[in-house]
């Protein structure tokens, strides 16, 4: 042990010596090197630009938010404006399905009268938007981007935003990717259909009369949108047109002829075609309703002449709440032309109430609404 102690003071060796002075020589070397690189990173920082960097916004949706509403509160950053102060106002998605002259004009209106709701139409009605599922997907994203702009758009602090979509536009041939979207974006789904499905039909054949007859001033009109637009001729006021008294009165005259041979069949259609996409879509956030359901009083109506619809305020509180907006007293100033008993709508009525009687829709034939 001793002699371990006092061979530390025996005189190293050469080759020693060389390997600490190597070791030396390199740590130096690399001292300098790294001194060399802090110089030029302070000289950069000095003379350049200072240096972009990101700041990270903070979520607009903290620990306050309802964890459950979390997959339907968007956020979106559209293309054609700034958000501006509402960039952290959420945004619900929503569409409006439905089958032709079921109500949805006159129930999108509605919604429309919300200062915080945009329901922006049927968009799939033109063809091309629905080829296939990759032009509904580019549709579907400017919608719900808010990057749809039309009359209903209230842009900036749009609280739910969405649009109408017919069974016969593309939705029910392409439902399982439909589906798949709708739950990945957290769409919500507000179903509306017809219980009288013999009313529809009358109303069907009415507007597509119109349609080809275009009564309207040589146009199509397929809804109308103020009492006055259906008055009688002797009723109208000085400043009203000819051709709209004209027009009001074909439509209020016209009974359309229907098809009794077949009518059972039709019925089962339009029933069949509405559960299929009820099944198709049973795994999304939907709420259902019937067009019937939202008129407030279907009996206190004038058989003349038509008037505005009144909506059930408590049906439409449900909707509200089923898109979390603000509660308010919604409106519409369009109006229901084919009222009071299908006796005086239907043209070959005695036909068609003999063939109804004794089935499921026999209940059809004296409904008044």
């Amino acid at each position: 042990m001793a002699e371990d102690i006092f061979s530390l003071n025996k005189p190293l060796k050469k080759s020693q010596v060389l390997l600490r002075t190597i070791v030396l020589i390199f740590s130096v070397a690399f001292g300098v090197h790294i001194c060399s690189i802090c110089v030029k990173q302070s000289n950069t920082l000095t003379d350049g630009e200072p240096l972009g960097i990101k700041v990270i916004d903070r979520p607009c949706c903290d620990d306050g938010c309802d964890k459950t509403q979390i997959p339907y509160l968007h956020y979106p950053k559209p293309e054609t404006f700034s958000r501006a102060e509402c960039a952290c106002h959420p945004v619900r998605l929503f569409v409006i399905i439905s089958m032709q002259r079921s109500g949805s004009g006159w129930f999108e209106s509605l919604l429309n009268s919300h200062l915080n709701v945009s329901s922006n139409g049927e968009i799939f009605l033109v063809h091309q938007r629905r080829d296939n599922m990759s032009s509904i997907t580019r549709t579907l994203d400017r919608v719900y981007n808010l990057d749809w702009l039309s009359s209903a758009s209230k842009n900036h602090c749009s609280a739910a935003v969405g649009f109408k979509w017919m069974l016969n536009q593309g939705l029910l041939e392409h439902h399982d990717e439909i589906v798949e979207y709708f739950n990945r974006r957290g769409v919500s789904i507000i179903f509306l259909f017809r219980r009288n499905l013999l009313r529809r039909m009358v109303s069907l054949l009415a507007n597509s009369y119109d349609r080809y007859a275009k009564l309207f001033n040589g146009t199509h009109k397929s809804h109308v949108h103020s009492p006055a637009e259906v008055a009688l001729s002797l009723s109208l006021s000085l400043s009203l047109s000819l051709s709209l008294s004209l027009h009001a009165e074909a439509l209020l005259k016209f009974k359309p002829f229907i098809d009794s041979s077949s009518l059972m069949n039709d019925l089962k259609e339009m029933e069949l075609t509405a559960a299929k996409a009820l099944e198709y879509f049973r795994s999304t956030r939907h709420i259902f309703l019937y067009y019937e359901d939202l008129i407030r009083d279907p009996t206190v109506r004038t058989k003349k002449i038509p008037s505005e619809l009144n909506a059930n305020p408590q049906k439409l509180a449900d909707v509200q709440e089923f898109l979390k907006v603000p509660l308010m007293k919604l409106t519409s100033r369009q109006v229901k032309i084919h009222q009071g008993s299908l006796t005086e709508l239907i043209w070959n009525w005695d036909e068609v109430n003999k063939t109804l009687q004794g089935t499921t829709y026999e209940s059809f034939l004296g409904a008044d609404y």
